[in-house]
């Protein structure tokens, strides 16, 4: 396995057409693939790589997202950011966790570096998806803490 260098920051992002581009001034709390039926919708693939990262630390540097308010695999209202003209999906966030949103990890300029550190809802991965044994949860994990610090600590963060 490849050994990703960590990046520089800011890390920086857009949609497709680049009518909405981003900065995140710190590294993400962790990176997991989401196997859940709406993930899959959304992003038209097998998951989508989802990248929390702290609220004051991401910011609009051009354009204006536009934002579509649903119910989450696990219940929660969520709110998706995504340009008005491509659709391209940038980031989501949460009326009940206001200090972090998740960065859809596709979005980003420099990708390279992306390795998940846990996979979830894989009880609707699709079946020709080779998963690793550890860290996969049939739906969301029981703390998302104990990701995050062994993420952290994979990247000395």
């Amino acid at each position: 396995m490849i050994t990703p260098t960590r990046p520089s920051l800011p890390l920086t992002g857009g949609c497709l057409c680049g009518a909405i581009r981003y900065e995140v001034g710190a590294y993400p709390s962790l990176i997991y693939a989401c196997h859940c039926t709406n993930c899959q919708r959304q992003s038209g693939s097998a998951f989508a790589m989802n990248m929390p990262v702290a609220t004051d630390a991401f910011r609009i540097v051009h354009g204006e997202p536009k934002g579509w308010r649903r119910l989450s695999s696990s219940g929660a209202e969520s709110v998706s950011w995504f340009c008005g003209d491509c659709a391209g999906r940038i980031h989501g966030s949460r009326p009940g966790r206001v200090k972090s949103v998740t960065v859809r990890a596709g979005s980003l300029d420099d990708t390279s570096w992306l390795t998940p550190a846990a996979h979830l809802f894989v009880r609707s991965a699709q079946r020709w998806i080779q998963l690793p044994k550890a860290d996969c949860f049939d739906e969301l994990p029981p703390d998302f803490s104990l990701l995050a610090k062994t993420f952290q600590a994979r990247w000395s963060l």
